[in-house]
């Protein structure tokens, strides 16, 4: 197998939209690379995943979002940077300072830090990829995001009711890798 794909519950995305996520995780896949470079062409967005206790795992990020930004041939692919493992600081090798700066180098990438085992800011990871494709998407489309924003607070329940009838079948699954 090239990619564990993972199905995860429903986000709520307080932003009007829902959102169907088809995670990849691509670790393992080094020896694979046309695989893994399918995976980057084919993903909307993309969790670049570094555990705060390896320096040598920041460093591979820059590699991967170079190649990332080379295939999609877009400076302005959706991503967040996630230092995984909060939970173990004492065991800490990458300080937050050197972290930020890379999200800072990275046209302000939004930076959080992540405990799997205690499910500290996972959901949020998420949420934030998902609302930058959602943005990226309806700027695509001509819609900024402030109509969005707009009509979110204007129709009532049975409005909703009556467009999200009228949408089903037709949702766009936002893949993340």
């Amino acid at each position: 197998m090239f990619g564990l794909k993972v199905t995860i519950p429903r986000l709520r995305i307080p932003i009007g939209r829902q959102c169907i996520l088809e995670i990849l995780d691509t670790a393992g896949t080094e020896q694979f690379t046309a695989m893994r470079e399918l995976y980057m062409k084919q993903g909307q967005g993309f969790l670049l995943v570094f555990s705060i206790t390896s320096m040598s795992s920041l460093h591979e990020l820059s590699e991967l979002r170079e190649q990332i930004t080379r295939i999609k041939d877009d400076e302005n692919v959706p991503i967040v940077i996630v230092g995984n493992k909060s939970d173990l600081e004492e065991d800490r090798a990458v300080p937050r300072a050197r972290a930020f700066a890379l999200s800072q180098s990275w046209g302000n990438a939004p930076y959080y830090e992540t405990s799997a085992r205690r499910r500290a800011n996972v959901n949020e990871v998420f949420v934030d990829l998902c609302r930058q494709i959602i943005r990226k998407d309806t700027e695509g489309n001509g819609k900024s995001s402030d109509s969005i924003l707009r009509t979110r607070e204007g129709p009532n329940r049975h409005d909703r009711k009556r467009e999200k009838k009228r949408q089903t079948g037709r949702r766009s699954p936002c893949v993340i890798l």
